[in-house]
């Protein structure tokens, strides 16, 4: 979402600013192409590299318009195309904004191809009138253009300007692509009159920043009435210019355990803070955390609701609480009747949809209605519950400084009873009290109070969620030479919330029918029981025979984890450069007794192990042993956390690859002679 803001038309201010020169910092030019830069690059010996950007440059510069100041941002690409995956690189999107009829404008489309035959560069440019339009929502119209004549190998470039009169809207910049980068730099000028916060990402150290300090002239010309003669007036101001570059940029790739991308491609973002007109008082734009509250609580599609007497409320809250003395036994009770009698139509919105009235009415809202709706009903009931804004992991990380609303896309619910407090999500029906799904476990939050009171910060961190797994089986041999034995397990408790939300759509029968390939050929399972279906706080129990068939060479292969053994390191890439990050921390436990089949003997054992990472961080067991006839053996993964560094990634791999190993080894029997 764009955010903007009204700013006073600038002739009141007596100037306008002289752009600075765009890309001044940067010897790549457009159209500049010779047949040295066909050469390949280091990056191109990685096979994933399916094209190159060999130069990604912009500006942001303030320049006179009328009265008024616009923001000129200015945007330069070259990306040669390795192999063919990557010839979507050649159909570009622009996104325009507009807000009533005032709107951004889209200047100086320029786009080429560039082919090497026989070693002479030759040049397709794309017409003018390959640009094309599509409205795309309220407020944005989308512009497309497709460079033509592109291929394997091909080098494409395109430069374009947008006119913006939203002159606080600074934009920001990503130094980082899907693939490698060998240069990108960013330029903006800023004059005095405006103060940003500079919110800059740079994980890994790659970002140069330059800055100048100049002065620069400002004129500005403008009419009182449509018939009056223009005005002319002149003035200097200070101004700042701002340069960052990177070089030689790894692509950013999606790998397992990441909460966002976001959160870790290099970039530089701006915020508006305050606006300092000459002669006049400071003017803050960007809110404290009290003031945040206060105007999420005035807000209709927000708090204003919530302070309410929301009478409509009363005779369902009665019923709920009736009888009951214990502030908890209410609030669980109320968070009941909210989570099963009410559909969440959208798990992602900051922001209400209707009243509160209207959700109650309907049974059904996004996430943020149904969980207001509770606090709501909580307060009828005279419970202490206050709304807690969060941003789930898929979104990104919250800015702990800077009240930044776009930086939130979440609500849930906070009760206090006495010196507990509980969160509560009413929006997912298999969530029990007290429980968060593990997409909120994304560190800071808010917990908005109202009544002027400063929000309090709450942190959800995934280090502190632990989801634990036991699994016990006993087998023995069958009389024809197979297998048979019987497994229960205590899953996960968000491996059991699926498994509940799996069951209710269908048979347990069914469902565990596509364990038994797992288990290995011509397996079955029977005798299915499941425990605690009904009960959403607690993991379930799970318990079924299982019989594997014998096979005719003589010779049997058990692997001794059978279903639950990790047969694939999650972490596949040699290095990683942003950080592991979980989503919990892991404790699996599992256990075999298994009595060796008449007629059969001990042909191999695997070894045990005991691994540690990082000393106290992580262990893996892999103990077994045999007693005359009986192999018992026993296997767990601990992590102690949840989040790794880069610097800790090969070591955390090497753990991983251990498990993998030593999990895909068998127990091997041999059928006596």
């Amino acid at each position: 979402m764009r955010i903007s803001f009204t700013v006073a038309p600038l002739h009141l201010l007596v100037g306008c600013l002289i752009s600075c020169t765009a890309f001044a910092q940067s010897k790549v030019k457009f159209g500049k192409i010779t047949a040295e830069d066909f050469k390949a690059t280091t990056f191109e010996k990685d096979t994933s590299a399916h094209a190159v950007v060999l130069a990604d440059i912009g500006s942001s510069d303030y320049q006179a318009d009328g009265g008024d100041l616009h923001l000129v941002f200015k945007k330069f690409k070259r990306v040669k195309i390795v192999d063919k995956n990557a010839y979507d690189e050649a159909t570009v999107n622009v996104y325009l904004y507009h807000r009533g009829s005032v709107e951004e404008k889209l200047l100086n489309v320029r786009a080429s191809a560039y082919n090497l035959v026989d070693g002479k560069v030759v040049e397709t440019r794309m017409e003018g009138k390959s640009v094309f339009s599509e409205k795309m929502m309220k407020n944005y119209t989308e512009k497309k253009f497709t460079i033509p004549a592109v291929k394997e190998g091909t080098i494409i470039e395109y430069t374009y300007s947008i006119n913006s009169p939203f002159e606080s809207d600074l934009s920001g910049w990503k130094f980082q692509d899907e693939y490698p980068v060998l240069l990108s730099e960013y330029t903006v000028n800023i004059p005095e009159i405006y103060d940003f916060v500079f919110l800059k990402q740079d994980v890994n150290g790659l970002l140069k920043q330059k800055t100048e300090a100049d002065r620069q002239t400002f004129n500005l010309s403008y009419a009182l009435t449509p018939t009056s003669t223009a005005q002319h007036y002149s003035m200097d101001l200070n101004t700042a210019r701002h340069v960052w570059t990177a070089e030689n940029i790894p692509a950013l790739k999606e790998e397992s355990y990441t909460t966002s991308l976001s959160n870790h491609i290099t970039k530089i973002d701006f915020q508006l803070s305050a606006l300092k007109y000459p002669h006049t008082p400071v003017k803050p734009i960007l809110s404290t955390w009290e003031k945040f509250a206060e105007e999420m609580y005035k807000r209709d599609n927000f708090g204003a609701d919530l302070t309410n007497n929301n009478g409509f409320l009363g005779d369902v809250v009665d019923q709920l609480t009736d009888g009951l003395k214990d502030d908890t036994a209410k609030a669980r009770r109320i968070y009941n009747y909210v989570r099963t009698n009410f559909t969440c139509t959208q798990h992602s919105g900051l922001l209400m949809t209707k009243t509160l009235k209207s959700v109650f009415s309907s049974h059904n809202g996004n996430e943020t209605d149904l969980n207001l709706l509770l606090v709501a009903m909580l307060r009828r009931a005279k419970l202490q519950a206050d709304p807690v804004i969060l941003s789930t992991r898929d979104h990104g990380v919250t800015h702990e400084l800077y009240p930044l609303v776009e930086r939130f896309n979440y609500t849930i619910a906070a009760l206090t009873v006495d010196t507990l407090t509980y969160f509560l999500d009413a929006s997912l029906p298999y969530l029990g009290f007290g429980r968060l799904n593990a997409s909120c476990y994304n560190g800071h939050a808010r917990l908005l109070k109202g009544g002027g009171a400063t929000p309090i910060p709450v942190y959800f961190n995934p280090d502190e969620l632990v989801e634990q797994k036991s699994t016990y089986v006993m087998a023995m041999g069958t009389d024809g030479g197979g297998l048979k034995g019987t497994l229960q397990q205590i899953p996960t408790y968000f491996e059991s919330c699926a498994m509940r939300s799996s069951l209710k759509d269908q048979d347990k029968e069914t469902y565990f029918k596509r364990r038994e390939k797992d288990f290995g050929p011509d397996a079955s399972i029977s005798k299915v029981e499941v425990e605690n279906m009904d009960d959403n706080e607690t993991p379930l129990t799970v318990k079924y025979d299982f019989e594997l068939k014998p096979d005719e060479s003589g010779m049997m292969y058990i692997n001794p984890l059978f279903n639950e053994a990790t047969l694939k390191n999650p972490f596949q890439s040699q290095e990683r450069f942003y950080p592991v990050e979980m989503s919990h921390v892991i404790d699996e436990s599992y256990t075999l007794n298994l009595s060796i089949p008449d007629g059969y003997t001990v042909e191999e054992l695997p070894q045990s192990a005991v691994v540690k990472l990082n000393e106290t961080e992580g262990v893996f067991q892999y103990l077994i042993q045999q007693s005359d006839n009986a192999i018992q053996f026993r296997s767990r993964i601990k992590l102690s956390r949840a989040v790794f560094a880069p610097s800790e990634y090969p070591e955390l791999r090497s753990f991983f690859d251990m498990i993998v190993k030593k999990q895909s080894e068998q127990i091997v029997l041999k059928r006596k002679s």
